[in-house]
């Protein structure tokens, strides 16, 4: 639609886009102008809105899925006719499908697997406590959210199941062949037990990468899930742990009795296989004999017969079987005349179609072309070198291949050139930092910077930030510490510690003074350094300054008593000098010669510094008196 944006149902739901194509409506994105969010709007396709039948089947998916209240189901907000236009309101689950997944080379992990099915599971389940059955389940009908939530859509051919009412009517086949169960396929009723088979399909389906059944038509499919024995997954994928096999194998059991009797006790067992516990499945006394292995799809008929007449004795006789498979034959094929007839349908061979080359061409003309062929498709973007932005860059199948109208055909819509989110790498080890860039297809470029606060080598900033997207190969430059500064230890001896100190500061260094005495080196004055001079230091460093605090005094000797050579003996050991003072005269000879007096006194706890002057005297006898003579002179008398 050209105007899509114009269109506005109800005077409520304004169309912004189309979604997907089904079998019997379209989707479209829609906003609810009324409470201002986006939807999801179910369009009954115009050929059929004439179509009493199809109206009410349009009408009964509303009202069965509207009552319907659980996270794993998508809520249905309203529905309403305008004109021509009959619609369905519903939640819009931004995410992909399980199909998109299933498509994919490779299966999907078993405990993933288990824990999809366990929420489809619990969908069913409360969709039977309402009395419903889907009918239809299959990974189209099963939503992925981007968070990785599981949700179950389109209950269109969901009904009450009444036996009184004869909803379920035989001959009345409804689904999808390839996760038919026995019993639709053969057109008998269908229940949650029904449900629970086709969910077993979808899981086998996830875990073998590819479903149990197929063939070259609907009939092959048909006949296979009434009549063989699919191999176990594991058969296929040997991750699959024999736990899951057995739950798979149980919920594929071709009569209704033998398979979970519900939804709840197929979840059950699926949260136990998650959790490491026992499986009920694996309970030889609940379980049913599993045939490991069965004929491909082409054996001949009485291939097939073989493989029956070889089920356990309290079966049927083997001619009897024999007899039964050929009615059953009788009836699938009476099934699906009933479907050509009721729907008025050709051939799937006659509906095939060959997929268009849509790439390089806008997504507006690539969605006409895909409408006018009748397919049903969804819409995805990758980025892409290519072609540009808003342009088909692939399509699923990819062109040239025949598609019908049951496959779904993916158009990929070009979001531009291809970008990567830059990863945080602040405060990560450099080598650590280009690793994780490398991984994100990013180049880098290293700028050292000293920093004290910061580690060595530890990236301090970058450039582009995280968070922003940028072409592969960009370059994102790594602001890494060198850590603090490096400097050279200058040498500091004979400075004074001021000068010292002031100069070391300055580096950004943190000083410690220490103080030692020492004999020639004046007060205040640097000793040396620790560490010593010319040593490589950081800003982070501290460097303790030793000053001089000159010589170290000494306490002054107690001389009294002592031989002046004794005396000038301890003064000298001392670093002290002697000063001679005036003798004291003594009377007694032995204290001639000894010290009787010093300056200082030795008072206890004085100390003086080397080279002080003791000033000391000494006892001295008095000298003699003078001698008296008596002089005679003789005079001679010439």
């Amino acid at each position: 639609m050209t105007d899509m944006n114009t269109t506005v149902l109800a005077d409520r739901y304004r169309l912004i886009k189309h979604l997907a194509r089904g079998g019997m409506a379209d989707v479209y994105v829609a906003t609810d102008e009324l409470l201002g969010r986006k939807v999801a709007v179910k369009m009954l396709h115009a050929n059929y809105a004439t179509d009493a039948a199809f109206i009410q089947r349009f009408r009964r998916e509303a009202q069965a899925a509207a009552n319907l209240t659980h996270p794993n189901i998508v809520s249905i907000y309203d529905t309403g006719q305008d004109g021509n236009h009959h619609f369905i309101v519903m939640e819009l689950v931004e995410g992909t499908t399980l199909r998109d997944v299933v498509k994919s080379p490779h299966p999907v992990l078993p405990r993933r697997a288990a824990e999809i099915a366990a929420e489809v599971a619990a969908a069913l389940a409360v969709a039977a406590r309402s009395g419903l059955a889907h009918r239809d389940v299959k990974p189209g009908n099963i939503l992925l959210t981007e968070d990785g939530n599981v949700k179950v859509t389109d209950f269109g051919i969901a009904r009450a199941w009444d036996d009184s009412e004869e909803l379920t009517r035989t001959g009345a086949v409804i689904g999808t062949a390839t996760y038919f169960s026995p019993e639709q396929a053969q057109g008998l009723p269908a229940d949650g037990r029904s449900d629970i088979y086709s969910l077993g399909v979808v899981l086998y389906e996830m875990l073998a990468g590819q479903p149990p059944f197929s063939g070259e038509s609907p009939v092959a499919v048909a006949y296979q899930h009434v009549s063989e024995i699919a191999p176990p997954p594991s058969g296929f994928n040997p991750d699959v742990p024999p736990e899951l096999d057995a739950i798979v194998m149980r919920a594929l059991e071709k009569s209704p009795q033998v398979r979970y009797q519900t939804a709840d006790d197929m979840r059950q067992d699926l949260l136990r296989f998650l959790q490491g516990a026992p499986v009920a499945a694996s309970d030889p006394e609940a379980a049913t004999l599993l045939v490991a292995a069965a004929p491909p799809p082409t054996a001949p008929p009485d291939e097939v017969y073989r493989q029956i007449a070889e089920l356990p004795p309290e079966r049927s006789a083997p001619w009897s079987l024999i007899v039964a498979s050929l009615a059953l034959l009788a009836v699938v094929a009476l099934a699906i005349v009933f479907i050509s007839q009721g729907l008025s349908t050709p051939s799937p061979e006659d509906l095939l179609v060959e997929m268009p080359d849509l790439v390089g061409i806008s997504e507006d003309r690539a969605l006409v072309e895909i409408q006018e062929l009748d397919l049903f498709f969804t819409l995805a973007e990758r980025p892409s070198d290519e072609v540009g932005f808003g342009e088909v860059a692939a399509t699923i199948p990819p062109a040239g291949e025949l598609v019908g109208p049951n496959d779904r055909v993916t158009l990929v819509i070009s979001s531009g050139p291809e970008t990567f989110t830059v990863p945080n790498v602040v405060g990560r080890g450099v080598v650590s930092a280009q690793e994780s860039l490398a991984e994100a297809r990013f180049t880098t470029e290293i700028v050292l910077q000293t920093d004290p606060d910061i580690r060595a080598n530890d990236v301090i900033s970058q450039t582009p930030p995280a968070g922003e997207n940028h072409p592969p190969g960009t370059s994102v430059t790594l602001i890494v510490s060198s850590g603090p500064e490096q400097v050279v230890l200058s040498e500091y001896s004979g400075f004074s510690s001021d000068d010292a100190k002031r100069d070391l500061e300055s580096r950004g260094v943190s000083v410690v003074v220490r103080r030692e005495f020492h004999p020639t080196i004046p007060d205040d004055e640097v000793i040396r350094t620790e560490p010593p001079a010319l040593s490589i230091i950081t800003q982070n460093d501290t460097v303790s300054l030793i000053v001089s605090s000159g010589p170290q005094p000494v306490a002054v000797p107690d001389l009294i008593g002592k031989t002046q050579a004794e005396a000038e003996g301890v003064l000298a050991g001392l670093k002290l000098s002697i000063v001679f003072g005036a003798p004291i005269l003594v009377e007694d000879a032995e204290q001639a010669g000894i010290v009787l007096e010093q300056t200082p006194a030795p008072v206890e706890g004085l100390l003086v510094e080397p080279g002080t002057p003791i000033t000391v005297r000494i006892g001295e006898l008095p000298p003699p008196p003078p001698s008296t003579t008596t002089t005679t002179t003789t005079t001679t008398v010439p």
